[in-house]
């Protein structure tokens, strides 16, 4: 299985795994207003699919979020100005990369609405990089940021060749040299 593939494949997983989320929850609830879920027979309804259009919509407003996440805290954290420089750069790119994003996921049909909640790998990412200052920070975050925009630029690459919206796929296949210039400007980055 190919890199492509593999991004693909954990991405379904995880947008699955998402979805089930929801039942426990609402399990949960009905316990707490006192009825027992396992007792009353509920209809039986599969959750409904998410379409690759939503998915690749849901990784690219993730992405943008930790980019951004992670720029903001190397403006107060980090010590190096070329990594500062860095950050100003991305929250910038990236905050113009999710209003395309929205633009291009109201043109699909039917509409596609990004969801920009980080992944437990994202979140875990962030949280570690709060705990960091200076050189520290700056050499963590050139790390995630080299391994984030390779996996962006994989995604990206990926829906262009095979994504099933054609907004979605043009916004894609549009961002890929920007994200191939900050995969290469933090390949480049110094601590």
């Amino acid at each position: 299985m190919n890199i492509r593939h593999t991004i693909i494949a954990s991405t379904v997983l995880l947008a699955l795994a998402a979805c089930g989320s929801g039942k426990q929850s609402s399990d949960a609830n009905a316990n707490a207003a006192g009825f027992d879920a396992a007792n009353v027979s509920a209809p039986a309804t599969a959750a409904p699919a998410v379409s690759a259009a939503q998915t690749f919509a849901n990784t690219a407003a993730a992405s943008d979020a930790f980019e951004i996440a992670t720029s903001q805290l190397a403006l107060t954290n980090g010590s190096a100005a070329s990594v500062k420089s860095y950050a100003r750069k991305m929250i910038d790119a990236h905050t113009a990369s999710t209003a395309k994003l929205k633009t291009a996921a109201a043109g699909a049909t039917p509409a596609v609405t990004p969801d920009p909640t980080l992944t437990p790998d994202q979140q875990q990412k962030v949280d570690q990089l709060k705990a960091l200052n200076g050189k520290a920070f700056d050499e963590a975050y050139i790390t995630e940021q080299t391994a984030g925009h390779q996996q962006t630029l994989d995604a990206l690459k990926a829906y262009a060749a095979t994504g099933d919206t054609p907004t979605l796929k043009a916004f894609a296949a549009g961002l890929v040299p920007t994200v191939t210039a900050h995969l290469n400007m933090a390949k480049g980055l110094k601590a």
